[in-house]
């Protein structure tokens, strides 16, 4: 019986596995290896070895633990960091929403599956034509970048504890530096960069007034503002035209 195709017809031919397995791994070491500068990051705002460690391997989701540790290093209150974290985790749960009629995994390996559910995965996952190369590509991805990140996690921790001040060698920065690269490429809408562009102004800009840490929170009011003065501006243009029309 052949493989059932995932995606409507849309003209492609399957993809061979040797070319998933090229992308997935391309994917996972690139990022991967940003793991580094987690690990200097969360050594630099003062959490130990064994913390940071369990971090990657329990949490695994850049974005969050980048926002967790760069709050706590700010002075932030641990609650309010562990929250912003939070909601920036939620959306791994819309991707697995998808993700799990895609690959249609047995039950019982659903849960263990469900620790890599994250960006990368899922973009390497929605690329292919097959629930073969779904499958493929979102293994692949997932267990190439769980290992390094968790490695560079760790010598990351372990050479900001030799370095000392992670602060004096300008390391501080490499968090927010590894974010913003990661975040970028996927800026390809003008919704989108609206949306992380009045982010950036939110957070910036209440910096000065708010603790440590609630910046992040209300930053994550850009996505629904943006998004109801999208739709605000086509009802707009919608009655505009009906108006043509009637004339």
């Amino acid at each position: 019986m052949t493989e059932q195709t995932v995606v409507p017809d849309t003209g492609a031919e399957d993809k061979p596995d040797a070319a998933v397995v090229r992308d997935a791994l391309g994917v996972g070491i690139a990022v991967g290896l940003s793991g580094f500068a987690f690990g200097v990051t969360s050594a630099g705002s003062g959490l130990t070895l064994a913390q940071t460690c369990v971090l990657s391997l329990l949490v695994f989701t850049g974005a969050s633990q980048f926002a967790l540790v760069g709050a706590l290093a700010a002075g932030g209150n641990p609650l309010t960091a562990a929250a912003g974290a939070f909601f920036l985790g939620v959306r791994n749960a819309f991707y697995g929403l998808r993700l799990s009629q895609l690959l249609a995994l047995p039950r019982a390996v659903r849960p263990f599956a469900a620790q890599w559910v994250i960006d990368e995965t899922t973009a390497v996952a929605l690329a292919q034509p097959t629930r073969r190369g779904v499958r493929i590509g979102f293994t692949v991805t997932g267990l190439t970048l769980y290992v390094l990140w968790n490695l560079t996690t760790l010598l990351g921790a372990l050479g900001a504890e030799a370095i000392g001040d992670t602060a004096a060698w300008g390391l501080d920065a490499a968090g927010p530096a590894v974010f913003l690269a990661l975040l970028a490429p996927m800026l390809r809408t003008v919704t989108e960069r609206a949306t992380a562009a009045l982010a950036v102004l939110l957070g910036l800009g209440l910096l000065p007034v708010l603790p440590a840490g609630v910046p992040v929170l209300v930053a994550a009011l850009a996505a629904p503002a943006v998004l109801w003065a999208r739709g605000r501006r086509e009802s707009g243009d919608g009655r505009t035209t009906a108006r043509e029309e009637e004339r």
